[in-house]
């Protein structure tokens, strides 16, 4: 495993911090790591957000791993790495884009023609339009396969009907990727089809979901007899679930482990301001035992994420240190926002930015990775792809795995 940077990283690293210097501010020393957990978007926000992709896609510094036919700088895997390392060390606009450039832009280019790619993917780079992700609904769980919202075709166009719900953006959302049931006699995973969706068409409802942490980027989104042109199907006829794998391995390698590893000089510093008996909480052997266990599981994080790094650098395809990250990253947030609220007594309790301590950054994480522990799938999901895949046990039983879909006992 190598941690430096090879003498062409090491250049490129320097380009991305000069430009970003020209352009943005630096991070204050208490800024906030950037995890994301209850950042809260309004209108401005993503407005912010569209100006700042505009003026990275016009430098040529947006979507750096995209070919360069799509205006992208066909960089590698561990160029696109630094580079957001480099941007996270900066006060920039939140991003209102992960899901517009990390899967349904690569779905796209995929899966989508000529004509499409023409038609969606200039807007994605430039910050035109936002993306949203229409997969999970409230009859499914976690099994993407039993979705139950219904495609019916009719001449050249498509008539959907049904509910989708945890669409994060759908909102401000232009576009969407959209994955429904066009066949009910097929086995589950055989009748589904893809499509992009215009999220301003008749017919679709948008109801933003109020979160525990005080956010709605959370929605439920209602199709009633929505007319999708078959043009703007993806691939063929019953073959998207293939379409969705696409889109979820990109968003598996979109989401990091950051949140528990990141907060952790965050969490030291809180514990040096923080008086227990009138003096600085971290004199506490107590303290000092619960930060030395996070400080651990956050550098076990750090060094497993390095290994991923070491096989972009030489070209590699990652192994399963992703799942694994994600899976053990989330939960060691949430505890580390759990034990930043107790080190604030009673003022752990308080769950506002103008009277909290540090804003209430803490509160406001350990409401929001509950989130992130079923965003890019669930915990107990990421458990069997570990043991079945890494581990090679036994698979679970699928009774239902090649029986017509309509025979699938509902329990309705």
């Amino acid at each position: 495993m190598d941690f430096n940077d090879t003498p062409e990283e090491a250049a490129f690293r320097s380009d991305c911090r000069a430009w970003l210097e020209a352009n943005a501010k630096p991070k204050s020393d208490h800024s906030s790591a950037g995890d994301g957990m209850g950042a809260h978007l309004d209108t401005d926000a993503v407005e912010a957000s569209k100006a700042w992709q505009k003026k990275k896609a016009d430098a040529g510094w947006a979507c750096l791993r995209w070919p360069k036919e799509y205006g992208g700088r066909g960089a590698t895997s561990i160029q696109n790495v630094i580079w957001g390392q480099e941007q996270a060390k900066f006060d920039t606009p939140a991003d209102v884009f992960g899901i517009t450039h990390g899967m349904c832009g690569p779905t796209v280019m995929t899966h989508g023609t000529d004509e499409q790619k023409e038609k969606w993917i200039p807007g994605m780079l430039t910050g035109e339009n936002v993306w949203c992700q229409l997969f999970s609904e409230p009859a499914a769980g976690s099994d993407l396969a039993g979705l139950r919202s219904t495609a019916v075709r009719d001449g050249d166009d498509w008539i959907i009907n049904g509910q989708k719900i945890w669409t994060t953006g759908a909102q401000w959302a232009d576009w969407g990727i959209l994955v429904v049931r066009s066949d009910p006699n097929a086995p589950k995973h055989k009748g589904l089809t893809y499509f992009v969706v215009d999220m301003h068409a008749a017919g679709i409802e948008v109801r933003p979901i109020h979160q525990i942490n005080g956010g709605r980027e959370f929605n439920e989104v209602f199709f009633s007899d929505v007319r999708i042109p078959d043009a703007n199907r993806l691939d063929e006829i019953g073959n998207g679930w293939m379409v969705s794998l696409t889109t979820l391995m990109n968003e598996r390698a979109s989401i990091g482990a950051g949140g528990g590893a990141s907060a952790i000089s965050e969490l030291i510093d809180l514990a040096k301001r923080i008086e227990i008996d009138g003096k600085p909480a971290i004199e506490q052997s107590a303290v000092q035992e619960r930060l030395a266990d996070f400080l651990v599981k956050a550098r076990g994080l750090r060094y497993t994420g390095l290994r991923t790094l070491t096989a972009l650098s030489q070209g590699k395809t990652p192994g399963p240190e992703a799942s694994l990250g994600k899976l053990v990253g989330a939960v060691l947030g949430q505890d580390m926002a759990a034990f930043g609220m107790e080190l604030q007594g009673m003022c752990g309790g308080v769950n506002d930015p103008g009277l909290g301590i540090d804003g209430s950054t803490w509160q406001s994480r350990y409401l929001g990775f509950p989130g992130l522990r079923i965003a890019g799938g669930t915990d107990e999901v990421l458990r069997n792809i570990i043991s079945e895949r890494v581990l090679g046990l036994p698979p679970e039983i699928r009774v239902d795995k090649n029986v017509p879909f309509k025979d699938i006992p509902s329990g309705n």
